[in-house]
């Protein structure tokens, strides 16, 4: 079992830059499908961004802006967010589930292990 604890969020300007991470105890996060969804108010929870072995896989509208990346040494996520828009604003939260090539990254009830969520607001 792995707990993911997400840090890094804050307040930013549009067209700023924030890195968020997502570090877990318990197992080596090497071992999981990662990903970053977020929820912003009165919205349903969406997919950001994923990770598997190898490949990563974005939303079409952060694609080019948002990075996913992993550190197997330090058993730490990334997301790396630039060029933020007011509508990036949300709370993002880290998942993990068990590798599965055939399920797509992007469903969220295939996740298992939840992080609590980081805030991230973007002023225009």
């Amino acid at each position: 079992q792995v707990q993911p604890v997400e840090s890094g969020g804050g307040l930013v300007q549009a067209g700023g830059s924030l890195r968020l991470s997502c570090a877990a105890s318990g197992r080596t996060l090497s071992s999981y499908t990662m990903a970053w969804f977020r929820q912003a108010p009165g919205k349903e929870r969406e997919f950001v961004a994923g990770i598997r072995s190898g490949p990563s896989y974005y939303r079409d509208s952060v694609k080019g802006r948002f990075t996913i990346s992993r550190d197997n040494a330090k058993n730490t996520v990334y997301l790396q967010m630039n060029s933020l828009k007011p509508e990036d604003t949300a709370v993002y939260y880290c998942a993990a589930r068990s590798p599965r090539p055939a399920v797509p990254i992007s469903r969220i009830t295939e996740y298992d292990y939840w992080g609590q969520g980081t805030q991230v607001t973007v002023s225009s």
